[in-house]
């Protein structure tokens, strides 16, 4: 009998001999307690992704009884829609968010993580997550939105509280749900503050499409949600990415060679990682209507699990699936997603997660990671660390 939740600490340990159980004897999986699917193997996944019209995205990308429904108290997400809301919200916001963008940040990311670095040199030892990996994204993220440098260390410490799961508790915390009212009120406030005093950043490109005539803009509501999205998600994954390819490389000597050697390169560091360890592990989709799915019937408005971490291990689609190889094809994964919800800040990721670790290799080649003193995250959703010593 296999039991899997998404809470269980255990799970997030080491979810991947699970996800083979899963994959092996229940591809389909039912957890009547907690009233949800999974879909473990990887070309139900996908088929999940594309299909916005039966998988949908309406009701949240999360378990939690908080974020998940109609009358969910965390609020709605960008991620919470489905198309023609979702098109027509995604449309806006990749007005100010356009691959040119996103590439003339390159230079900006570099200084950040020059900086960020060049103070621990000489350091001997430290958190490469509390000192490095948990801080660039949040530079990054908070620069697009025109958050002070000020202000980023409570607001990276509210994301972590969102994020984190209690041990036997199978919802948001009340700290996280706290957490969530605090960021939400800041960026009300940040809001108010660009539309009377704007700038350069995203924020302000966003809010200057309430004063075209003839053109659509974003509500408030809107607006709060892309915000409290980039500091949670796009920040949180981006940081779990960064920590992961820094964990997994010092436990493989034989990849680590090769980046040693130039045979492979930083994007190719960043691809096997979001394979082997994704950051996001799962996402939610509800059913539109009664459906078969690898010959089990589901039925309408049933709470389906897409499991990403598992469809990236899929022995069927990745040749020694458990093996971190470098050198591999990873442009099959699913750790963006696919089709119409494919991850708008994905060219963010692997350009903010290349620098790093290109900048991290020039100062600190010969790190070794203390495994006696890490510690994950314990979250529905994300996978990753949070504190990971470092010997430099």
């Amino acid at each position: 009998m296999i039991e899997f939740s998404p809470y269980a600490y255990e799970v997030h340990e080491d979810p991947y001999p699970l996800y083979a159980r899963l994959r092996a004897e229940a591809p389909v999986y039912r957890n009547e307690e907690l009233d949800f699917w999974a879909l473990a193997r990887h070309a139900d996944v996908l088929a999940a992704f594309k299909d916005t019209k039966r998988f949908s995205n309406r009701f949240g990308v999360s378990i939690d009884p908080s974020s998940y429904g109609p009358r969910a108290r965390l609020g709605t997400s960008f991620l919470a829609m489905d198309p023609p809301d979702h098109t027509r919200m995604r449309a806006l916001v990749s007005r100010s968010f356009t691959p040119r963008r996103v590439a003339e940040m390159e230079s900006r990311i570099r200084e950040i993580a020059v900086w960020r670095l060049d103070r621990l040199v000489g350091a001997g030892s430290f958190d490469a997550v509390a000192e490095f990996a948990g801080k660039l994204p949040m530079d990054v993220i908070s620069e697009m939105l025109g958050v002070p440098e000020n202000d980023r260390s409570e607001l990276r410490t509210w994301a972590d509280l969102l994020v984190h799961r209690e041990e036997g508790v199978m919802d948001v915390p009340p700290e996280g749900a706290e957490a969530f009212g605090k960021l939400i009120g800041y960026f009300r406030e940040l809001i108010s503050d660009r539309r009377k005093s704007p700038g350069r950043d995203l924020l302000s490109s966003l809010l200057e499409l309430e004063r075209a005539p003839n053109e659509d803009y974003l509500s408030e509501s809107e607006l709060l949600s892309i915000c409290n999205l980039m500091i949670v998600a796009g920040n949180e994954t981006t940081t779990k990415l960064i920590a992961n390819a820094l964990y997994w490389l010092g436990q493989n000597p034989a990849q680590r060679e090769r980046v040693a050697s130039g045979r492979v390169g930083m994007p190719q560091w960043v691809e096997e990682t979001l394979r082997y360890d994704n950051s996001t592990q799962m996402l939610l989709r509800t059913l539109s209507e009664d459906s078969t799915i690898a010959g089990q019937l589901i039925p309408k408005d049933a709470r389906i699990l897409l499991l990403v971490g598992s469809a990236n291990r899929d022995e069927r689609v990745f040749e020694r699936p458990d093996e971190y190889d470098l050198g591999r094809d990873c442009s099959r994964m699913l750790s963006f997603g696919q089709g119409t919800h494919f991850c708008l800040g994905a060219a963010l990721a692997r350009l903010e997660g290349a620098v790093s670790l290109e900048e991290w290799w020039r100062r600190f080649p010969d790190f070794q990671v203390d495994t006696s003193g890490i510690a994950r995250v314990h979250s529905v959703n994300v996978r990753g660390f949070a504190s990971l010593p470092v010997r430099v």
